[in-house]
């Protein structure tokens, strides 16, 4: 363990002390947990968690090192990383380095050594929360001035932070190049996960990435079968130009949105979000399909989440109605929507998974099904 010192300090003043984790210095992030018990450089790579410092629930973390075929974006965007106990002897045969090293490496600011039971349990009681982890600056009360001048999530474009500069094709693995391309989607990236490419790929998709901040009509130009809109950070609201982007190919295309993408298109058909107590991050939580009454174990990511419509299942739009279709179980927020009138529908959890687990990965066949029908 890396014996220099570091505190994690929330903004109602709760202090954890512990030692330093990656790089040496001082971040400031929106502190949430993550259940999951594996999948630890997955989680680190999901752009999602930009703008948030990420505590792993799972006491050891990082047994089987780092490597770079598990990359979930080109780089990590999260603010820090807090455990119980870093491993330091990784064992993986391809294992290509360790996490302290790794994060120290890609300059992420982190903490171990400290009670993540009771942070969780805290975080759980009294919601997500700001908070800052320093290696520099021990002083409790100058830590807490600090983080209570820094903003939070609500009402912050953080899309644009993460969003590819320029449009590229997706190169496929040796597994999906055997595998015939008939369909041609774009994904709108506001923050997409590699596997969603893969698993596009693996279903006979080639997948075209384009910036958030692309035209409707030069994806339409595009002439794809799809669209996909991707998952990412922040909220929702706070991406007013994705909505416009949106209301312009509804009815034109099928689409299928992800995570924040079924966030915006929630948005666009008149719904509203708000933000969540403490999100749920992690790979165990259950969503019930409301017309099958199927449960599925769900991968999920997010700090906000859509409101139920006062109509109750159905919401009249502008664009027709628009049904919900799957919920949580644990906290009856809105996991799923349809559109009646046009090939459209949305999930809140990951079908992608990665980490798993992988109950959802029909959801990509529904979609495929959806553009062989207008084909």
């Amino acid at each position: 363990m890396n014996k220099k010192r570091a505190v994690l300090v929330l903004e109602d003043g709760t202090t954890f002390k512990g030692y330093s984790l990656g790089a040496p210095g001082e971040t400031i992030g929106e502190v949430v947990f993550n259940t999951s018990l594996m999948g630890y450089q997955e989680i680190l790579t999901d752009p999602s968690y930009k703008g948030q410092m990420v505590v792993m629930t799972y006491p050891l973390i990082g047994n089987y090192g780092i490597n770079e075929k598990d990359y979930e974006s080109r780089k990590l965007f999260l603010e820090g990383f807090i455990v119980k106990e870093c491993s330091p002897f990784p064992s993986n045969w391809r294992s290509q380095t360790g996490l302290d090293e790794f994060l120290g490496k890609k300059g992420i600011v982190g903490i171990q050594g400290i009670d993540t039971r009771a942070l969780t349990a805290h975080i759980r009681d009294c919601g997500s929360q700001q908070g800052i982890i320093s290696t520099a600056d021990l002083d409790v009360s100058s830590l807490i001035k600090k983080v209570k001048s820094s903003p939070g999530l609500n009402g912050l474009d953080l899309v644009k932070e993460v969003t590819c500069s320029d449009s590229y094709e997706w190169e496929d693995d040796e597994t999906s190049q055997k595998i015939s391309k008939r369909y041609k989607v774009v994904v709108y990236d506001c923050g997409v996960k590699y596997n969603i490419l893969r698993k596009l790929s693996s279903a006979g998709c080639s997948a075209t990435v384009v910036p958030a901040q692309t035209p409707p009509q030069k994806v339409l130009d595009m002439n794809p079968d799809g669209i996909v809109l991707s998952n990412g950070p922040g909220d929702p609201a706070a991406v007013p130009y994705m909505v416009n982007n949106i209301k312009d190919l509804l009815g034109k295309k099928p689409i299928l949105g992800i995570c924040l993408g079924h966030q915006l298109l929630a948005l666009t058909l008149g719904l509203q979000t708000y933000k969540l107590k403490f999100g749920h991050h992690g790979g165990n939580q259950p969503v019930m399909d409301i017309s099958t009454k199927k449960v599925e174990i769900t991968a999920q990511n997010h700090n906000f989440a859509v409101s139920t419509p006062p109509e109750g299942n159905i919401h009249k739009s502008p664009y027709g109605n628009v049904e919900i279709t799957h919920v949580n179980l644990n906290d009856k927020s809105v996991e799923g929507l349809k559109c009646h009138s046009m090939p459209v529908f949305s999930v809140q959890y990951h079908p992608e998974a990665s980490p798993g687990p992988h109950d959802a990965n029909y959801l990509f066949e529904r979609f495929i099904g959806l553009m062989k029908s207008q084909g």
